[in-house]
């Protein structure tokens, strides 16, 4: 099991008594997150690493999961596309449905903690179902920066209850009165997803999902989402094997939440399935591990979004040294930051992205350049490391320190 320490040798012995003593002002202190699932997705990933370590810096930390019906988790799809801007218009029905989950989670689970954490959509409007004695937070992971009337509107008068809303960008702050903080998602580079692996893991791993070590590879690593657009990104591969022998490997997982997933996938293989140069492959044995196997074996990793909170793949990828051609939105100029990372394009310049993936696949010093710095870059801004420091920052101005005798 990854212990704090096993984090020193990456960050420095300075970060790590940093964060020692930020938490010992916060010792005792319980605080609960709750989510919509425990797998699938960079919410998830990031609290399976977090809650641990908060613990084993002396806070009660803990999480809770949604017990969300398959119609609710529909209805909070719809809700997330249109708060990423698509056309929705919630019923009176779905908003029924909605409230009547959470009504009944608040009655199977008590809240005594000293702070607690909402995360996303579909646990926001259980604030309305408890008696707040403490500070509320939301953390909403999605992009905000032009959300749908409807959906908005109905959760507006939510999140105005709450004492904080921590959101991933600038532009996705909002004109309410509730305080507002910017926390940057981040890796655990010591997880199954990002540790080390040696060139014979990495070999056995590709040849279980039938990709073909030998042949350069382009990646795109994402849930099967249409905003993460794989499609955009095959068509894209098709450009560039028209200049280079190559293959696409398109990797995603489906997680409970997200009942779009399956059917994503479905119209990938329909259109692509018989292209033996594109490989899709969904929620495979030792699903991490095979994302750290192939996007360190790629030669670029390509991010295709057409919307997107933050977008953690891409610094996944980059901490593994492996430069990534990405659309310029949500999180991901903070991570591929253009001509020194990788490539930056707007999402429909297919021909842009081409051309990028091009150059890198056939420029070594260019490849090798991008990936060491892609590699120090995430270091330096988006390790758990500094995670916790945010956190532990933004808990302090909520919760008193716990006095001395």
């Amino acid at each position: 099991m990854v212990k704090l320490n096993d984090y020193t040798a990456i960050v420095g012995p300075s970060v790590m008594a940093r964060i020692r003593q930020k938490a010992k002002k916060l010792a005792g202190k319980k605080i609960v997150a709750i989510s919509s699932t425990h797998q699938g997705g960079g919410v998830a990933e990031i609290l399976n690493s977090f809650v641990f370590l908060m613990n084993e810096l002396g806070i009660n930390f803990g999480w809770r999961i949604i017990h969300g019906t398959p119609d609710f988790f529909e209805i909070t799809k719809i809700i997330h596309n249109g708060l990423q801007g698509a056309e929705v218009k919630l019923t009176n029905r779905q908003k029924q449905v909605y409230l009547e989950v959470l009504r009944r989670f608040s009655v199977f689970n008590h809240l005594h903690h000293d702070l607690v954490i909402i995360h996303d959509p579909q646990p926001l409007a259980l604030i309305d179902f408890y008696q707040k004695k403490q500070p509320w937070i939301w953390r909403c992971h999605v992009d905000l920066s032009d959300p749908g009337k409807s959906p908005w509107d109905f959760l507006a008068a939510y999140v105005k209850k709450y004492d904080a809303m921590v959101v991933s960008d600038e532009r996705y702050k909002k004109n309410l009165a509730v305080g507002q903080k910017i926390i940057h998602p981040a890796i655990d580079p010591l997880s199954d997803k990002n540790k080390k692996l040696t060139a014979l893991e990495i070999k056995r791993v590709l040849k279980n999902l039938g990709v073909n070590p030998a042949k350069p590879i382009i990646a795109q690593v994402s849930r099967f989402d249409l905003f993460k657009d794989p499609a955009g990104a095959a068509e894209i591969f098709r450009l560039v094997r028209k200049k280079i022998n190559c293959q696409l490997v398109l990797l995603g997982n489906t997680a409970s939440d997200d009942p779009e997933g399956v059917v994503v996938y479905e119209g990938l293989l329909k259109k692509y399935g018989r292209d033996k140069d594109i490989k899709i492959l969904i929620n495979v044995h030792e699903n991490d591990l095979a994302v750290n196997a192939v996007q360190r074996a790629a030669s670029v990793v390509m991010q295709k979004s057409t919307k997107e909170g933050f977008g953690l793949v891409a610094a996944e990828a980059l901490y593994k040294g492996t430069p990534v051609v990405a659309s310029g939105v949500g999180g991901l100029p903070l991570q591929v930051l253009n001509n020194q990372t990788g490539f930056v394009h707007p999402p429909d310049d297919f021909l842009g992205f081409a051309r990028s993936i091009e150059e890198i696949l056939k420029n070594k010093k260019l490849r090798e350049k991008l990936g060491e710095q892609g590699r120090q870059h995430v270091i330096d801004h988006f390790l758990i490391t500094r995670l916790l420091e945010d956190w532990l920052d933004l808990f302090a101005e909520y919760l008193p320190a716990k006095k001395r005798r």
